[in-house]
């Protein structure tokens, strides 16, 4: 029976195995030391109770490299010298075995190599550092002119919007450094009982089988089997940010009709735009307030508490820009509040949804965009609504031009272990993506000359005293 202790030996007291095929060249030793002098030396040597090596080889020439006299260790007792020959083996093929998510590796190296980190220390060559890179890369050549539109736009004026690069998250960590904490404000019941996508899917087919309609707590405690990874969404202020710029004139008036956290009414600030947002929620809109006094200054945003049914008697000043991100039907719920569009039948939605457009309409300057911020959203049966289209349908009604779409891609995160067993049951496929709409009242060209030159404004947080 084995047994196993940890402690300490001078590397002259180790003996390495003598067939060890396991090959180390002279590059990767010193990548090895130089991996120890950055992180310190985090994985012991495995040895036998004779001190001969088991795992480990190469971190004991790199010790030895380093002039490292004593090194931690795993003593491993009870092998016999066939299991102590197959462990060796073993040990090194199967972590060969092992492969990378090359996009999620991607965004990894990128963010290190944003933040001035040492890559040379993970251990790849330039060779694949090279591929990653040029696989991750949004510009597709020509460099030096798309470098330029970067330094000018915060990013190329194209139609995906990849969130998942390195420099966006470190963009995003700044804004939220600054104490935007747009889950303030949302009903501590509803944050703990609203749905992810895939449970919301996996409640609609239960239903259908039992034949009856489930409590959001019935299914959570009786039938839920997906692991709860999303309570309720936060919306990107680098999104944010990017349409400010790129669709709002310089100290403009931006009206949002679905408001919800502080996020778009902070970023408005900071960017020198009056913000004015609506929402049904008082608790809502009294924390977004309060983070808005401890982070904003002049211009500070405006939240007011009201139906956006009732728009155009609510805001007084013409807006220079609409810019929100509506409920996605009843996919998460806000609020216990009747004229809440997320308590609301499909059909009575759109129709209340549509009433809160025409009034964006008619409270916008002409020559203005609107930007909203949409995504499907599936029914009880799991199929598509439609919903994207029955947006760009509802602006088309209510008098704006259709002028552009993006795609905004979303990090990853926890979607591959949710997505698992959804995948293999109904062939649903994981959505990692947003729809960024862009519509116009009048003339584009007019409303882009509005809009004038692009600036970048982001102010480092005050460090405490």
């Amino acid at each position: 029976m084995e047994k196993y202790s940890f402690g300490k030996r001078k590397i002259s007291e180790l003996i390495p195995y003598i067939n060890n095929a396991r090959m180390h060249s002279q590059e990767q030793i010193k990548q090895i030391a130089a991996s120890i002098t950055e992180f310190g030396f985090t994985n012991p040597i495995l040895i036998d109770e004779n001190n001969g090596v088991i795992a480990g080889h190469g971190r004991l020439l790199a010790a030895d490299l380093l002039k490292i006299d004593v090194v931690p260790v795993y003593i491993l007792s009870g092998l016999s010298e066939y299991q102590k020959k197959a462990y060796i083996i073993a040990d090194n093929q199967l972590a060969l075995n092992a492969g990378w998510d090359d996009e999620l590796l991607s965004l990894e190296i990128e963010f290190l190599q944003d933040s001035d980190f040492d890559i040379d220390l993970l251990g790849f060559d330039d060779e694949l550092l090279e591929m990653l890179n040029s696989g991750n890369n949004d510009f597709d050549g020509s460099d030096a002119k798309v470098g330029s539109l970067a330094d000018r736009f915060i990013i190329s004026p194209f139609s995906v919007f990849n969130s998942r690069k390195g420099w966006w998250q470190q963009r995003k960590r700044a804004w939220l450094d600054l104490g935007i904490r747009s889950e303030v404000g949302r009903n501590e019941k509803l944050s703990i009982t609203a749905l992810s996508t895939n449970q919301y899917s996996e409640k609609n087919e239960i239903e259908q089988k039992l034949g009856r309609t489930l409590s959001t707590e019935e299914y959570l405690s009786e039938y839920c089997t997906l692991t709860k990874l999303h309570t309720t969404s936060i919306f990107d202020p680098v999104l944010t940010e990017l349409c400010y710029e790129w669709f709002c004139p310089q100290k403009g008036h931006i009206v949002d009709p679905f408001a919800g956290g502080s996020v778009r009414g902070v970023v408005a600030s900071k960017t020198a735009r009056k913000y004015t947002g609506n929402d049904l929620r008082e608790e809502q809109v009294i924390a977004n307030r309060e983070q808005a006094n401890a982070i904003c200054s002049s211009p500070a945003p405006k939240w007011i508490v009201g139906d956006s049914v009732e728009l155009e008697s609510l805001i007084s000043e013409k807006a220079d820009m609409i810019f929100s991100c509506p409920p996605y039907a009843d996919l998460e719920k806000y609020s216990d509040n009747p004229k809440d569009l997320s308590n609301m039948g499909y059909d009575d939605f759109l129709e209340n949804y549509r009433k809160i457009i025409r009034c964006c309409f008619s409270i916008l300057k002409d020559d203005r965009f609107a930007v909203f911020v949409v995504g499907e959203v599936r029914d009880k049966n799991g199929n598509y609504r439609n919903f994207v289209s029955d947006t760009i349908s509802a602006f088309l009604g209510s008098g704006f031009s259709y002028y552009n779409e993006a795609i905004l891609v979303n990090v990853v995160g926890s979607l591959p272990i949710r997505v698992g067993k959804q995948f293999s049951q109904s062939r649903k496929l994981g959505k990692t993506h947003q729809n960024v709409l862009v519509f116009v009242k009048g003339d584009a060209k007019k409303a882009a000359k509005a809009c004038g030159d692009i600036e970048v404004h982001l102010e480092e947080p005050e460090e405490e005293s």
